[in-house]
């Protein structure tokens, strides 16, 4: 019989007893935290039995959907194919979760054995028998999902004598990482994990220690010309030993068959079984055109590292993703990558760009393609059709929950819907995946502040501060990070340092509107500046073409202190008209 795992939230304790007696009744043997032994660790205890179980199932109620503890533990069943999900009292589950069938318990108050027991019992059996019957190699019970091979990838040195490279080299490393992710046998570090590393002189077993993995894989990449050069090695992360080493010395259009030999190549030596499936999946690329991919790497740095506010960075993403097409018309994620940035410079700075044609014909080539249906929720809910942009967040979380993008977006849905608390572990998600991500940092400074929790809100930012830092060395007229980083020491306390900041901002780049909202925040947050917050925010009510961006203001916490400010009132009043936003709420 299964072993299964109990999440529920604190109000539904005697529903939760009950329902677990119901299950091992039936066979199964049931986990829930009520059985938290006095001297363990809590945190560790339930993360041990929750990685553990074949079966994770989770009681959605009312105070559930609110529970972060209740989703991050959802999240863990559903990214392993695990999850069991009821209502009870409740129509549907959270953002996130609404693309699995749930079993209804309609209005089951926990006096009686449940309704539709029955079907509980069948699904849980089925995870069950799944475990059992699954092949080698494949996710099988708690011992092997916890024993699979683990291994990091270093990002890989850029060889090639120039700065401007370095997204090439980035490109390769976090293909490697993607590819060998979809090895069910190896357990990798995410992205984020090993980039933190980089540009470091590291000692590889102490990396390995660090991290608790068997294996580092660390290279170089040189390109020049139409030929490149990438040397990889395999490391035992205890011994030190070298077990796999090899150069490549090929044409730049054999790129993608050099990571597909990388990959298999690390498969063979740790002596792991590629099932059919997932050799099929490492072979499978947006693209074969080398032009192609090599304009949407550097399109894709733009877009993780160049100035969110600046208008020539969206502008240049459009041109090299419109170059990247004309290599390979079939090329989905250049076509989502473009509707991305057009989404920014129709609803940011006012071009006459239309992004749903790009982002139809990403999802027409690819319909699982998340990024694509993150642009198509923006648009939706522009429109003010917010549940047709909750349904579209849904699948893209669902498709893709490791996406950068897919967890921003999914963030800010549910801030600007006023469920702050909800959208706290899509923010840190986020953060977690993009080791230079000061802004989603930035925002949970707010969504922190809002909690109550100031140590974490203190650690937010500080994370801000010192990201906003990185970014500054790399670029120092960047003026979105500048505005950011003020509001983050403004947070910590260092507000003449944050004036600093605020005064260099404006006078780079006047005219960025998401820089004024986040200056203003800071101004009427933690530097008790009334006056100068609405200054600063004047031009952003008066010129913005974001819907969203105003129904982000009416709920952000940052500007509460000025809600009943005359100026503020008239400001607000008279962007929603010149959007027609009262127009659109009576259509909704």
């Amino acid at each position: 019989m299964a072993k299964v795992f109990l999440s529920y939230s604190r109000e539904d304790v005697a529903a939760a007893k009950r329902l677990a007696v119901c299950m091992e009744r039936a066979g199964h043997q049931v986990w829930w935290d009520r059985q938290i032994e006095g001297g363990s660790r809590f945190t560790a205890e339930i993360d041990r039995e929750l990685k553990g179980a074949d079966a994770v199932v989770v009681m959605w109620t009312k105070s559930a959907v609110e529970s972060p503890w209740v989703q991050d533990e959802a999240a863990e069943g559903r990214d392993n194919g695990r999850l069991v999900p009821i209502l009870v009292g409740t129509d549907k589950p959270p953002l996130g979760f609404r693309q699995f069938q749930s079993i209804d318990f309609g209005d089951w108050d926990g006096r009686e054995d449940p309704p539709a027991l029955d079907a509980l019992i069948r699904a849980i059996a089925q995870k069950g028998k799944e475990t059992e019957a699954a092949p080698v190699g494949a996710q099988q019970s708690a011992a092997s999902r916890q024993h699979r091979a683990a291994i990091c990838v270093l990002p890989f040195v850029n060889m090639s004598g120039d700065p401007e490279q370095e997204y090439f080299s980035d490109g390769i490393s976090e293909d490697i990482i993607t590819d060998l992710s979809k090895v069910s046998a190896l357990s990798v570090v995410a992205r984020n994990t090993a980039f933190q590393f980089k540009g470091e002189a590291v000692d590889v077993k102490q990396v390995a220690n660090t991290l608790g993995v068997d294996h580092v894989l660390e290279g170089s990449v040189r390109k020049a010309g139409n030929r490149v050069r990438i040397t990889a090695q395999l490391i035992d992360g205890k011994a030190g030993d070298h077990l796999w080493a090899d150069r490549y010395d090929r044409d730049l259009t054999d790129i993608f068959q050099i990571q597909d030999e990388i990959s298999k190549a690390i498969v063979g030596a740790l002596k792991l079984r590629l099932l059919p499936e997932e050799k099929k999946a490492i072979e499978t690329r947006g693209t074969q055109s080398v032009e192609a991919y090599n304009l949407y790497l550097m399109a894709r740095q733009q877009w993780t590292e160049g100035s969110l506010g600046d208008v020539r960075r969206q502008e240049a993403i459009v041109r090299m993703c419109k170059h990247a097409l004309t290599f390979d018309q079939d090329y989905a994620a250049a076509w989502a990558l473009m509707a991305l940035a057009q989404s920014q410079l129709r609803f940011w700075h006012g071009t006459d760009v239309d992004p749903a044609p790009a982002a139809e014909k990403a999802l027409s080539i690819n319909p699982n393609l998340a990024e694509a249906h993150c642009v198509k929720a923006h648009l939706l809910e522009e429109q003010g059709r917010t549940d047709e942009a909750v349904g579209e967040i849904d699948t893209a979380v669902r498709l893709d929950p490791e996406s950068w993008e897919v967890n921003r977006e999914a963030a800010r849905l549910l801030f600007r819907q006023g469920r702050i608390r909800d959208s706290i572990p899509y923010f840190e998600k986020a953060v977690s995946l993009m080791d230079w991500d000061w802004h989603n940092a930035f925002m949970l400074i707010t969504c922190y502040r809002e909690t109550g929790e100031p140590e974490k809100l203190r650690q937010a930012a500080q994370m801000s501060v010192d990201r906003s830092e990185k970014a500054m060395a790399k670029d120092p007229s960047n003026s979105t990070v500048l505005a950011g980083g003020a509001s983050a020491l403004a947070a910590l306390g260092e507000d003449e340092r944050a004036r600093e900041w605020i005064d260099r901002a404006l006078l780079l780049d006047p005219d960025n509107n998401i820089m004024r909202y986040n200056l203003a925040c800071a101004l009427a947050t933690d530097l008790g500046d009334s006056d100068r917050a609405i200054a600063v925010l004047e031009p952003y009510f008066s010129t913005t073409l974001g819907v969203s961006h105003i129904r982000h203001a009416e709920v952000d916490p940052d500007l509460d202190i000025l809600r009943e400010d005359p100026r503020f009132k008239q400001m607000l009043v008279a962007a929603k008209q010149r959007l027609g936003i009262n127009a659109v709420e009576a259509d909704a």
